[in-house]
This record gives C-alpha cells, structure tokens and sequence, in this order.
C-alpha cells in the first residue's frame, strides 16, 4: 500500500465541499451581508481544509495535531457564523440544518483523523 496523499482525507474534501456551498450560499446575498458574515463564514469555512492541508504537509506529529485543533476551531466559529446567517434571515432552516449537520460529520471526521495521525510514528 502507497503512501496517502491529502486528497485521499474524508475530512479534507467534506470541508472542502461545506466552504464551496457555503460560498455559493453567500454570493448571492447583498453588499452589507457579504461584506460582514459573509467575509467571515467564507474565512471561517475555507480555514477548515486549509489548516488540514497545512498540518499535513508538516513533518511531526505535534504540528500536524496543532493545524487540526486550528480547524477544529474553524468549525466551531464555522457553526457560529451559520446560525447567526440563520437569525438574520439570510439562510433558511433546512441551509442552516443541512450545514449544520455537514460541519459536525466533519468534526466527528477530524477528531478520528487526530486519533488515526497519533498511532503513526513521529517521523516516516
């Protein structure tokens, strides 16, 4: 069996999927929208596969798990982006659900990557 590659990662490419809906969610919303939540919840939610990425170019162990708590963040900040789009009336109730459940499906996805990546020696 080969080595994995970062595309190869449940976690990196569901988070990848929630950050392109989510964009395209709020690309239709109006300037004062975009220009406040908006540009939040696209950081937010772009942060989540970036910091999964970043970590696993990393060579140890410790920097790796350090980029996953970095995302482990983003997801949270993520779900609280969500809900305030939801109480702004700028997503409805099944957007808000549907992300919702996607985002914890990711941290469940994250949490067993982090365990997965602390069974493997320090250096390969």
């Amino acid at each position: 069996m080969g080595k994995y590659v970062l595309e190869d990662l449940d976690v990196y490419n569901l988070s990848n999927e929630i950050a392109d809906e989510i964009w395209n969610i709020v690309i239709n919303w109006g300037f004062l929208a975009q220009d406040t939540l908006g540009k939040q919840i696209i950081r937010s939610s772009d942060s989540i596969a970036a910091n999964i990425a970043e970590g696993y170019g990393r060579y140890f162990y410790k920097e790796n798990r350090q980029f996953c708590f970095y995302s482990r963040g983003s997801i949270l900040e993520t779900k609280t982006w969500i809900k305030k789009a939801k109480n702004r009336n700028l997503i409805n109730q099944e957007q808000y659900e549907q992300l919702f459940s996607k985002l914890e499906v990711v941290h469940m996805k994250l949490n067993g990557y982090m365990k997965f990546i602390g069974k493997k020696p320090t250096a390969e």
